[in-house]
């Protein structure tokens, strides 16, 4: 029998994925839909095979495995799994510098 994982979004998730859409609406506001189903569709996915998506190489580097992420591109949805619980972490854009902006995001929450 598989296991059921819950999706839980954290407020700085939240935050990054309204900040995305508000971003997006100044020149599209049907673009900002799409991608803000796009981003909550594959983050869903991770509730079902949560252990599917790798751990960031930044900060695997630096010993942490604890994060992994799901891509859609150019968004790199962070999260992390405690017990059937799969936590929504942040949601990035692939094209900036990635390591110090995870390392000052992931370890403040």
């Amino acid at each position: 029998m598989k296991k059921v994982y819950k999706l839980q979004w954290t407020l700085n998730a939240k935050n990054d994925l309204l900040n995305i859409v508000k971003y997006i609406e100044k020149d599209s506001p049907l673009n900002a839909n799409e991608v803000y189903l796009k981003i909550k569709s594959t983050a869903k996915s991770s509730n079902f095979f949560p252990l599917k998506g790798r751990i960031l190489p930044e900060l695997q580097k630096q010993g942490i495995t604890t994060y992994r992420e799901v891509i859609t591109a150019p968004w790199r949805i962070i999260y992390k799994v405690g017990g059937d619980i799969v936590y929504i972490m942040a949601i990035l854009d692939s094209r900036q510098n990635l390591e110090d902006l995870l390392l000052q995001k992931l370890l403040k929450v």
